[in-house]
C-alpha cells in the first residue's frame, strides 16, 4: 500500500469510526453468536494475491462486529469503564506511524522524555506528594506500564530485591533459597485476583486477610498478621493496599495501613486501578489520605480518563531496587547516555515498550483538566442517580456505599433469586452486567462505563432491570 491508498483507507476508516462510536447505542450490547462462530466468516487460507483496502472495509460489519461486546455502549454495565476517546485514537495512529520500541532512551528520546514528563503532570493532577515525581529532582518517577497487573508485579519484584539486599547483610549466612521461603506479602481478601498471581510469579507467599465489616483492610488486620508471621519465623516483605475493590468499589484505610509498613519496613503498593483517575477530583482525595507512605502507587488512565488501553501509570519512589532487580545490560543496548535519563526497560517486565505517552499528552491537552473532571463527576452523578432508582423500589436493596461510578444491588432475598435476576437480564439482550458475591452474598454490578452515557441511559436500564425482576418475581 502507498500513501495515496493509505490516505484514502485512513480517511474512510476515520469516518467509520466516529459513525461507530456516536451510533453506538443503536447495537445490541453483547453479540448473539457462538463460540466459533468467526472461521466459517473467512477463507481457509490467506490469500496469495494482494486485496484492495475496500475489501477489507466491506467485510468489518460481517466478521468482525457481529462479534463484538461494544464496551462503550451506554448500555454497557460491566466489570469496569475502559476508556475511549477520539484524541487518544489519533495519538495511537502516530505512535503506530513512527513505531519505535522505546526501551532506552537513545532508542528514541522523546518516547522515555514525553513519559517522564506526563507522569508528572498526572501525578500533579492526582496531588500525589512531590516525592514519587521526577521533577522532585530525586531518583523518583513515574513509568507507564501496560497494566495494573504488571505493575502490581513489578513493585513485588522491587519489594522482593530490597527485603532480600537487607536480610542476607543481617545474615549473611542464609542462602537465597532459604530467604525466599520466609518471605510473606498481605492483600485485602477482597483485592484483584493479580496480586495473589503476582506472588505466584514472584515466588512468594500471598495472605489474602478478611477485612473489617464494610470490607476494608484495616492496620490492626495488618498488624496482627504480620506479628502472627514473624513469630513463625517469617519475613513480612509486601503490602498491596486497595483502593476501589473490583467486587464492590471499597477503599483499604491506606493511612492505618502505611503506618505498620512504615513501622516493619514493608514495601507498601497502593493500586487504584478504577478509582485513581476520580482523584483528579480535589473532593475525592480523602479516600488516598496516607498516600505518602506508599512506596509505590498505581492507577489506569485506561480505565477510566479517556486514555485507550493501554496506558496503566505507576510512580515509585526509590525506582532503584526495581531497576536493580531486573538490570540485564548487553552490550547493544548500551548508549553514552546511561544514567542521564531513565531507561524505562529497566522498569518494566518487557524489554519494548510502545510510544503510550502520546496518549496521555493528546488527552491532557485537548480536553483539559477541567472536562476530564466533568466527565468523572458526571460518571458518579450517574451512579447515584441509579441508586436513588434502586432505593425507591422496595424490592431492591443496595449492598455497598456508593462513592464512584459502580452500584452494587440486589433483589431482597436468596441468591438464587438474583441469579435468575442476572440470568434474565443479559438473556434479554438489551444491557449487560455481571456479579459479584461477597461473604456469600451474591449481588449484581451496574457500572457507568461509557462517555456516551446520559441519565437517559440510566432510566433505560433501570426499565430493562424492574421489567427482568417483574418477570422473575412473578415466576417465583
Amino acid at each position: 500500500m502507498e500513501a495515496g491508498d493509505f490516505k484514502d483507507f485512513a480517511k474512510a476508516m476515520t469516518d467509520y469510526i466516529a459513525e461507530y462510536l456516536e451510533n453506538i447505542r443503536d447495537r445490541p450490547v453483547v453479540p448473539l453468536v457462538k463460540p466459533g462462530y468467526l472461521r466459517p466468516l473467512v477463507p481457509e487460507q490467506a490469500p496469495d494475491k494482494a486485496e484492495p483496502w475496500t475489501a477489507v472495509m466491506a467485510d468489518i460489519e460481517r466478521v468482525v462486529m457481529s462479534g463484538v461486546t461494544h464496551w462503550h455502549s451506554p448500555r454497557f454495565h460491566a466489570y469496569f469503564p475502559t476508556a475511549n476517546s477520539y484524541p487518544a485514537i489519533v495519538a495511537d495512529m502516530l505512535s503506530g506511524a513512527i513505531a519505535c520500541i522505546g526501551f532506552t532512551w537513545i532508542a528514541s528520546p522523546a518516547c522515555t522524555e514525553l513519559e517522564v514528563v506526563m507522569l508528572d503532570w498526572l501525578g500533579q493532577m492526582l496531588g500525589l506528594p512531590e516525592c514519587f515525581l521526577a521533577r522532585s529532582g530525586g531518583e523518583a518517577g513515574g513509568v507507564i506500564q501496560g497494566t495494573a497487573s504488571e505493575a502490581t508485579l513489578v513493585a513485588l519484584l522491587g519489594a522482593k530485591s530490597r527485603t532480600m539486599q537487607r536480610v542476607k547483610e543481617q545474615h549473611p549466612e542464609w542462602t537465597d533459597t532459604e530467604i525466599l521461603s520466609k518471605l510473606v506479602g498481605y492483600c485485602n481478601k477482597q483485592a484483584h485476583s493479580s496480586v495473589e498471581r503476582a506472588g505466584l510469579l514472584g515466588g512468594v507467599k500471598m495472605r489474602s486477610l478478611k477485612p473489617d465489616g464494610k470490607h476494608r483492610l484495616r492496620g490492626d488486620i495488618l498488624q496482627e498478621a504480620i506479628d502472627e508471621d514473624i513469630k513463625k519465623g517469617l519475613i513480612p516483605f509486601y503490602v498491596v493496599a486497595t483502593l476501589g475493590t473490583t467486587s464492590s468499589c471499597t477503599f483499604d484505610a491506606l493511612d492505618e495501613i502505611g503506618e505498620v509498613c512504615a513501622a516493619r519496613d514493608v514495601w507498601l503498593h497502593v493500586d487504584a486501578a478504577y478509582a485513581g483517575s476520580a482523584f483528579i477530583c480535589p473532593e475525592y482525595r480523602y479516600l488516598m489520605k496516607g498516600v505518602e507512605k506508599a512506596d509505590s502507587f498505581n492507577f489506569n488512565p485506561h480505565k477510566w480518563m479517556l486514555v485507550n488501553f493501554d496506558c496503566s501509570a505507576m510512580w515509585l519512589k526509590q525506582p532503584r531496587w526495581i531497576v536493580d532487580a531486573f538490570n540485564v545490560d548487553p552490550l547493544y543496548l548500551k548508549h553514552d547516555q546511561q544514567g542521564s535519563a531513565p531507561d524505562y526497560r529497566h522498569w518494566q517486565i518487557p524489554l519494548g515498550r510502545r510510544f503510550r505517552a502520546l496518549k496521555l499528552w493528546f488527552v491532557l491537552r485537548l480536553y483539559g483538566v477541567e472536562n476530564l473532571q466533568k466527565h468523572i463527576r458526571k460518571h458518579i452523578a450517574l451512579a447515584h442517580l441509579f441508586e436513588k432508582l434502586c432505593t425507591c423500589d422496595e424490592r431492591f436493596e443496595i449492598v455497598e456505599e456508593v462513592t464512584m461510578g459502580l452500584v452494587c444491588f440486589r433483589l431482597k432475598g436468596s441468591n438464587d433469586i438474583n441469579e435468575e435476576l442476572l440470568r434474565r437480564i443479559n438473556g434479554r439482550g438489551k444491557i449487560h452486567l455481571v456479579p459479584s458475591k461477597i461473604d456469600d452474598v451474591y449481588f449484581l454490578r451496574l457500572a457507568i462505563c461509557s462517555r456516551f452515557s446520559e441519565e437517559s441511559d440510566i432510566h433505560i436500564s433501570w426499565e430493562e432491570i424492574k421489567n427482568s425482576a417483574d418477570e422473575v418475581l412473578a415466576q417465583k
